[in-house]
């Protein structure tokens, strides 16, 4: 039998001990202790000003930590670049939605294959035969999240709710092992939001989730963790039905002018 903390160990999947991050002085990040579990999907929620995406640009390298470290699956990848976190199969998603514009929904899906199939000796320019080659897995991928029937639609003309869709699409052909999904659902209508709650749940089947969220219905209908963040510390953590009767967060989200309407 296993001792006890090595099994505990062996949950975790990423882990920051003490991450910190300051801009000439003020501290965005103030000792950041996250443990996410493996299999699961966590929330970091808090009102505007948090320090929720610091952390993501932080995870992913995309900002260096001050003090601190960072672990994936037991390994130090606090001095990593970008690239190496993602070739670790940590891959983000963005605030804003990051599409290709001009190419076909079908074309972005298959970049991102393309990517993921040609590692670090990406070529961007391959022959459109061996494009052609990943079309299969592209629509299945397309399937999956339920953009079939806009394949062949510039990435550009789709409804603001299904380019976000697309970016899920695009993230999931990069074989991701672990998701950080940054306000996935952000400036939606009732229904995108419905559809790409589920769909998130969907994909985390088999793989973690990591996601910055203001909206508590999507919170509380599929995450299995929440850490709590405010002005750049830990608040609380635990599962929503826990979370959202802290009397500390209520208050500030009470406090908080960002329309999120509290973690009641």
């Amino acid at each position: 039998m296993r001792p006890a903390f090595q099994k505990l160990t062996e949950e975790i999947i990423l882990e920051t001990r003490g991450l910190t991050k300051e801009f000439k002085g003020f501290v965005a990040v103030d000792h950041v202790d996250l443990r996410v579990k493996r299999g699961t999907i966590h929330a970091l929620i808090g009102p505007n000003g948090a320090g929720k995406t610091t952390v993501f640009n932080l995870l992913t390298k995309f900002l260096p930590p001050s003090r601190g470290t960072i672990h994936f699956k037991g390994e130090d990848i606090t001095r990593d670049q970008p690239a190496d976190v993602a070739r670790r199969g940590v891959i983000r998603s963005f605030q804003i939605s990051a599409v290709f514009p001009n190419l076909s929904v079908l074309e972005n899906v298959r970049v991102a294959l393309q990517r993921k199939r040609a590692g670090s000796n990406f070529a961007f320019w391959q022959s459109e035969k061996k494009l052609d080659a990943m079309n299969d897995a592209a629509l299945a991928i397309l399937d999956r999240v339920g953009l079939r029937d806009f394949a062949q639609t510039h990435a550009g003309a789709l409804a603001y709710g299904r380019k976000r869709t697309l970016e899920i699409a695009t993230t999931l052909a990069m074989d991701p092992e672990m998701m950080l999904l940054d306000e996935p659902t952000a400036g939606m209508g009732h229904e995108d939001v419905d559809r790409v709650r589920d769909l998130i749940q969907e994909v985390a089947k088999g793989r973690t989730v990591l996601m910055v969220e203001h909206n508590m219905s999507v919170v509380s209908g599929i995450c299995d963790t929440i850490t709590v963040l405010q002005r750049g510390s830990v608040l609380a953590e635990g599962p929503y039905a826990e979370v959202s009767k802290n009397p500390q967060v209520i208050e500030a989200y009470m406090g908080s002018s960002d329309g999120a309407g509290g973690p009641a």
